[in-house]
C-alpha cells in the first residue's frame, strides 16, 4: 500500500467515526450532559467537540492552504451543539478530496509552519498527516469515554470495522 492510499484510507475512517460518534451518540444528549464537565482534556463534550473543530480547521490550513491559523486550542467556535456538530462533520470531508490531489512525492517531504507560540516548524509531512488523525481519533476516545461515564452508549469507533464493511462491499 503506498502512503497516498493509506492516507486515503485515514481520511474515510475520520469521516466515518466522526459521523457515527455524532449522528449515534452526541446528538441525543441532553443540553446539561453537552455542558457537563466530565473530566475531559477540555472538560466537556461541547468543548471537546470545539477543540475537535479547531485543531481540524488549524492542521488542514496548514497542509492544503499553506496557512498558520493562530487559534488557541480552546476557542469556541460555535457555542450551538447543531451547528459545531454539523462544521465538524463538514471539516472531516475536506481532507479526501485534497488527499486524491497530491503527487505520491509530496508525502516525503517536509510540512513548514508557525505555531501558535510565533515558533517556526518543520516536520517530516507524512507523519505529521498522520497526526492529525491520530490526534481526531483520541479525542473521539474521550467523547466515547464520557458517553459511557453518562450510562449512554458509545459507538464502535475502531478503524478495523470501517475497513471489514470496506471489504464486504468491494
Amino acid at each position: 500500500m503506498t502512503l497516498a492510499n493509506y492516507f486515503a484510507s485515514l481520511a474515510r475512517y475520520h469521516v466515518w467515526a466522526t459521523e457515527r460518534l455524532i449522528g449515534s451518540n452526541l446528538a441525543g444528549l441532553s443540553e446539561a450532559d453537552w455542558h457537563r464537565e466530565c473530566g475531559l482534556y477540555f472538560r466537556s463534550v461541547h468543548r471537546t467537540v470545539n477543540h475537535l473543530l479547531v485543531t481540524d480547521d488549524i492542521w488542514f490550513a496548514r497542509f492544503a492552504e499553506g496557512r498558520s491559523l493562530r487559534l488557541p486550542l480552546d476557542t469556541e467556535l460555535h457555542a450551538d451543539r447543531g451547528e459545531a456538530c454539523q462544521a465538524l462533520g463538514q471539516a472531516v470531508q475536506r481532507w479526501s478530496p485534497w488527499l486524491a490531489e497530491q503527487a505520491p512525492e509530496r508525502f516525503d517531504g517536509d510540512l513548514a509552519y508557525t505555531r501558535n507560540n510565533g515558533d517556526a516548524v518543520r516536520i517530516p509531512f507524512a507523519p505529521a498527516l498522520g497526526h492529525v488523525f491520530n490526534h481526531a481519533t483520541h479525542h473521539r476516545g474521550q467523547l466515547s469515554a464520557a458517553l459511557t461515564a453518562m450510562a449512554r452508549p458509545g459507538p464502535e469507533l475502531d478503524w478495523v470495522y470501517l475497513l471489514q464493511q470496506e471489504a464486504k462491499s468491494s
